[in-house]
């Protein structure tokens, strides 16, 4: 069975998650991104909390909001792909 048959003879149920693994990829990949860039530019969004701003000047700090944001990146793209059923 082919993916052009499968999305033609696919149930309601199954559009329905998609759609909603769909929207929670997607919004939860826009958070990642969010938390990525305050804890790399807190000191620019001039946010002054000692544990945060001790993070940011640090190297792994700065890689952790690097990773959050390829990752949030991914989670987005994976939600507006929408290949759930491979």
């Amino acid at each position: 069975m082919s993916l052009e048959e499968f999305e033609e003879n696919s149930d309601k149920r199954s559009n329905r998650y998609a759609m909603m693994k769909s929207i929670m990829d997607f919004s939860m990949g826009l958070l990642y991104i969010a938390v990525g860039v305050l804890i790399l530019f807190a000191g620019r969004f001039h946010i002054y909390n000692d544990f945060l701003l001790s993070f940011t000047s640090s190297l792994a700090g700065k890689i952790f909001a690097g990773v959050m944001i390829l990752y949030g990146v991914w989670r987005v793209y994976r939600g507006i792909k929408k290949d759930y059923f491979r």
